[in-house]
């Protein structure tokens, strides 16, 4: 119940509307009553005294009877209908705030398919429960509420022998809708499951594809499949045995209403009219309990839904903004790491990191996979915080920095180039004003232009999906006219060319080099010939600084730096060689 009221809340700002459905409702409830009416006149004074004069007025009463509760009905339905897809509109805007809330951690945590799921499969079975069920049960309580009362002014003792059965109506309601509501979480996380998988699959067909696995891939589906398909099952079977169990029980009560009713215009006690109004009345009851009984189905199922979604929406981010957060302004550039160690759950990947980047300095941070490198540069955008000491802004700790500040001055460009499916242009300015005249700098900057202009629609191309339509080194460009627009002052370049050719590495360099001019940089370079030239280079072991100095002291010193090095340019002179004959050939 605690669980329904919430979700019931979300339709608070819309009182006035859900107050006039309501008025509605009632009246849509008050029509079910005047049919029974209707019907002891129809008998009593039509078919028992034959009373032709009533025929026109009653047979119009009738007629203008159905007239007004299909009114009432299309207003209820309406109106109900606005304020439940108002408040899952907002339900699904605050899950989508708190999930775009939460830290990088979480997504590292949960998978694509599962974060989908909630947002999509979970928030659909909730707005069966908070629009559609919700309405149809509030209608069909203020229809029985109507009905009975009716009911009992006709004849309160006979009332009393049919509702003796009414309890044995609701204990099987109230426990196939317990057993709903548990099925509804296995299903959904069963949904989650699959829609992981056909994400997985979809996005990754051409290694299924490279490697043959079509067959293999189509296991796992099927397994998948059958999976979901055996919880989903279990619903059907619950719901399946609801409702033959409420007729069953309907079944004997009108028995009961008959032998009981009948005996009573037999011996007299009751007319002909009075017993066929109340069999009328009776009757009209069974539609709306049986409602009740299906609309609780789809409420449990839209509760366990919501128990998920609501999972999400309560979730406490681990990076908070402090109350007294500062913002960040006129800012110099200069970062430091004081004594930063850092772990992901209980393996440590960062160990006492001392190190402080001066303003307009650019410093390369090289070392093997998986020492730390990323992780250090995510630091300064709090993507996490670290377990021990701080990472300094211009003196000031990143906690005590207001996120919006702290990230409107930083400038991210990474090798898995990310850009939505957009035009380019929208992908430039990325949510900020547009200033068309700083976009075409930027493209320019970035060696992009001669590209872009080529494209059908140039800046207003759409770049497709992770941006498919563009090739590794044209996508890298646009992310750094992308940085370029932001002109923050300080940059990360996060291995930027490692994933392209000789030639789009070329062209990418030439961009990022208009782009580190009079910023901070820090760079992570698995290539060391794009770093030769950096104020300082840091050499990071098991998560710990062994070295730093320029590319040519670092050499004279020996140690880490020389053999990676060296393991990088040992084949050097023989790939040139390669290169040239290739270049011979291909002339």
């Amino acid at each position: 119940m605690a669980l329904y009221l919430r979700l019931l809340r979300f339709a608070k700002p819309y009182w006035a509307k859900l107050a006039l459905a309501m008025v509605f409702m009632a009246l849509v409830g008050s029509t079910s009553t005047l049919y029974a009416w209707l019907f002891k006149i129809v008998t009593d004074r039509i078919f028992v005294e034959k009373n032709q004069a009533l025929l026109l007025p009653v047979g119009l009463a009738v007629i203008m009877s159905f007239l007004l509760k299909g009114l009432f009905d299309y207003f209820q339905t309406y109106l109900m209908g606005s304020v439940g897809q108002r408040a899952v509109a907002d339900i699904r805007s605050l899950a989508f705030e708190r999930l775009q809330a939460q830290p990088l951690s979480f997504f590292d945590k949960n998978s694509t398919g599962t974060i989908i799921s909630r947002i999509t499969n979970d928030i659909t079975l909730v707005q069966a429960a908070v629009s559609d069920a919700f309405t149809a049960v509030l209608k069909d309580l203020l229809s029985i509420i109507g009905l009975i009362g009716y009911v009992f002014y006709t004849d309160w003792r006979l009332a009393a022998v049919s509702f003796i059965v009414l309890p044995s109506v609701i204990y099987p309601i109230a426990t196939f809708g317990r057993k709903l509501r548990k099925n509804s979480v296995q299903n959904q996380k069963a949904m989650a499951r699959f829609t992981t998988f056909l994400h997985e699959t979809i996005t990754g067909q051409r290694i299924v594809k490279a490697f043959a696995m079509e067959e293999y891939e189509q296991g796992r589906f099927t397994r998948e499949n059958e999976n979901l398909l055996r919880v989903v099952l279990k619903r059907y079977r619950i719901k399946a045995l609801s409702s033959p169990i409420v007729e069953v029980i309907g079944g004997i009560l009108a028995g009961l209403i008959i032998w009981y009713g009948g005996y009573a215009v037999i011996s007299g006690a009751k007319t002909q009219g009075e017993f066929v109004s109340f069999m009328m009345a009776l009757a009209l009851l069974y539609n709306p309990i049986r409602s009740l009984n299906k609309e609780n189905h789809n409420i449990q199922q839209g509760l366990g839904a919501a128990q998920r979604v609501f999972e999400v929406i309560d979730r406490e981010p681990e990076i908070q903004e402090r109350p007294d957060a500062v913002e960040l302004s006129c800012v110099q550039g200069v970062i430091e790491f004081d004594s930063v160690s850092f772990g992901y759950d209980d393996k440590m990947v960062l160990r006492d990191v001392n190190l402080r980047v001066n303003k307009n300095e650019t410093v390369a941070i090289v070392g093997e996979s998986g020492g730390g490198k990323t992780t250090l540069v995510n630091l300064i955008l709090r993507f996490y915080d670290v377990a021990r000491g701080a990472v300094k802004v211009d003196g000031v700790d990143v906690r005590d920095i207001t996120l919006d500040s702290l990230r409107r001055n930083v400038a991210l460009v990474t090798q898995d180039v990310i850009l939505f499916n957009d035009t380019i242009v929208s992908n430039i300015i990325h949510g900020s004003e547009l200033n068309t005249e700083k976009v075409e700098n930027a493209i320019r900057s970035a060696y992009a232009h001669d590209f872009v202009s080529k494209l059908p629609k140039k800046l207003d191309n759409i770049v497709g999906e992770k941006g498919t339509r563009l090739s590794g080194g044209q996508k890298q460009r646009i992310a750094i006219a992308r940085a370029l627009y932001k002109d923050a002052p300080i940059l990360v370049l996060d291995e930027a060319t490692s994933a392209l050719d000789t030639a789009s590495e070329t062209e990418v360099q030439k961009a990022l080099d208009n782009l580190m001019k009079g910023r901070t940089t820090i760079v992570i370079a698995h290539r060391l010939s794009t770093i030769m030239n950096a104020d300082r280079i840091v050499v990071l072991e098991n998560g710990t600084i062994v070295q730093q100095g320029s590319h040519r002291d670092l050499l004279e010193i020996g140690g880490t730096y020389k053999k990676l090095y060296e393991l990088q340019f040992r084949d050097e002179p023989k790939k040139k060689i390669i290169r040239m004959a290739k270049g011979q050939k291909n002339a």
